[in-house]
């Protein structure tokens, strides 16, 4: 199982929101200082989310993230207000190694068949749950699309790897929603990465068990509840 350190960027600056809330942001400093802490104690993957992009649909926050992609030698995987094939485009012409589509992926069926087709394995589809329903702009607002719906479609069209979260469980540090997690993942081919409440090595047990993908671990490890080394670990005994 691929452990993916989170980098939410904001303004410039790595922070985490509490349930996806603009308005309860924590200050973290410097994303690029971040990508090389993590990728100095093991990471193989790393999760950045331009948070301004996802909001209104404008990557704000190029800056860090070339900055990030000079720094570290890791693959980066990145989401955030990516709702053109121009935009992908330049999203992989950067370094970034996986484009993950949110908003878009769910409004603009045409978009969404066009970065599948001709980027293949690169596309990531982001699926934000909201009481089993899928949420879009940043989390802010919430549609009549069930997620097990969202789910299947994509995988009728082709796409290889989703990244789930329960937003009710993102930055709680009370645990993911693992009965969601166990029936998406059981229900699909595609590649699931967990997201949301991963706080514990026996979160981490769990998810493995479940024979998760992947899963993305955020405020647990700036708040040091989880260690990066020691989950690096526990997913990866030998």
């Amino acid at each position: 199982m691929i452990l993916f350190p989170a980098i939410d960027i904001r303004d410039g600056k790595c922070v985490r929101l509490i349930q996806g809330d603009y308005g309860r942001q924590q200050m973290y400093g410097d994303p690029v200082e971040m990508a090389k802490k993590w990728e100095d104690a093991g990471a193989k993957f790393l999760h950045i989310v331009d948070l301004d992009g996802a909001l209104v649909g404008e990557s704000k926050n190029l800056t860090a993230i070339q900055a990030i992609l000079q720094s570290v030698t890791i693959p980066v995987q990145l989401g955030g207000g990516i709702r053109s094939i121009e935009k992908v485009e330049k999203i992989l012409k950067l370094g970034v190694n996986r484009v993950i589509l949110g908003s878009a992926a769910l409004r603009d069926k045409q978009f969404l068949d066009v970065a599948l087709n001709q980027f293949g394995a690169a596309i990531v589809v982001s699926i934000d749950a909201k009481n089993g329903f899928v949420a879009t702009d940043g989390w802010t607002k919430t549609t009549d699309v069930e997620a097990g719906t969202f789910t299947k479609r994509l995988e009728e069209k082709g796409c290889k790897t989703i990244v789930y979260t329960d937003i009710a469980k993102d930055g709680m540090l009370s645990g993911p929603n693992f009965s969601e997690l166990e029936r998406i993942n059981r229900e699909t081919t595609m590649d699931v990465i967990a997201s949301g409440g991963v706080t514990t090595l026996e979160d981490l047990r769990r998810l493995r068990a479940l024979n998760m993908y992947g899963a993305i671990i955020g405020k647990a490890l700036y708040t040091g509840k989880m260690n990066l080394e020691n989950a690096l670990k526990e997913v990866n005994p030998c």
